[in-house]
């Protein structure tokens, strides 16, 4: 009887603040919203690995841009939103939607989180602890509503908010200093908030990735899973930002605010 490798998560960065994610057991690989096929490409021949499948969040072209070419070389299942017009995608995926990749004994439920696009999915492993959410919940912070609504938005942060505190969040960008700074000016008593600035900081001084974070720190420490606290909306109040106190009101005006924060 065979004994499988580990599987583990391989961080590609793409872009200027991109992150690409190989999922991988040092033999088989299946990567998620892959924007650019070059590093990706790179990075399967530097480990030696073969290609499984691909895993799209969302529509946007730093998540799916390398899919052709990616195509080109291997022929793989491609798993993605079966709400948004992808071309490449074989199989459409909708909440209560299972993926398995036998190749890597893995398996990913399907959650719908609308907001950042209209038919943004994310994908949980359970038995790992991992979530991959694209653009809909980032480190400290969440996606622009380009397509979705305030409160399609904060019913998808709520969704991902209920899974397991342990559970990482693989976001697919490096937003976090920034996303920090905007949290402080409008949580400034947190104390959590406080120290994971500082974490972050570190982290990115050694020219290391912030992601993954994990569920727990974000409830802790991201405006946008707080944004009921009675601390942020006194806050929002006192800037001027709501009229209401409803906490739907206060996610959209902390959602705009940031839009323009500098």
């Amino acid at each position: 009887m065979s004994i499988k490798n580990p599987v583990k998560v391989l961080t590609v960065p793409a872009f200027s603040d991109n992150y690409l994610w190989l999922v991988n057991d040092g033999v088989h690989a299946v990567v998620v919203d892959p924007g650019d096929a070059a590093p990706i490409l790179a990075a399967l021949d530097q480990h030696h690995l073969s290609l499984a499948a691909i895993l799209l969040t969302h529509h946007h072209a730093d998540h799916v841009g390398g899919v052709p070419a990616l195509l080109e070389r291997f022929d793989v299942p491609v798993f993605g939103p079966a709400k948004e017009a992808i071309p490449a995608i074989t199989r459409r995926l909708a909440e209560g939607d299972q993926v398995t990749i036998p190749e890597l004994d893995l398996e990913f439920a399907v959650l719908d989180v609308p907001g950042h696009t209209a038919g943004h999915i994310a994908y949980y492993a359970a038995r790992q602890d991992w979530l991959f959410c694209g653009d809909t919940l980032f480190a400290g912070g969440c996606g622009r509503l380009f397509e979705g609504t305030p409160a399609q938005m904060a019913d998808s942060l709520g969704k991902l908010a209920a899974l397991p505190d342990r559970t990482q969040v693989y976001c697919a960008h490096e937003y976090t200093l920034s996303n920090l700074r905007f949290a402080q000016a409008v949580d400034e008593t947190n104390a959590a908030l406080k120290q994971r600035v500082l974490t972050e900081t570190a982290k990115r001084a050694r020219d290391e990735p912030t992601v993954p974070s994990t569920i727990g720190v974000e409830k802790a420490t991201n405006p946008f899973l707080r944004y009921r606290d009675p601390a942020i909306i006194d806050k929002l109040a006192s800037e001027g930002k709501i009229s209401s106190r409803e906490p739907i009101a206060a996610f959209a005006a902390l959602r705009e605010w940031k839009n323009s924060f500098r």
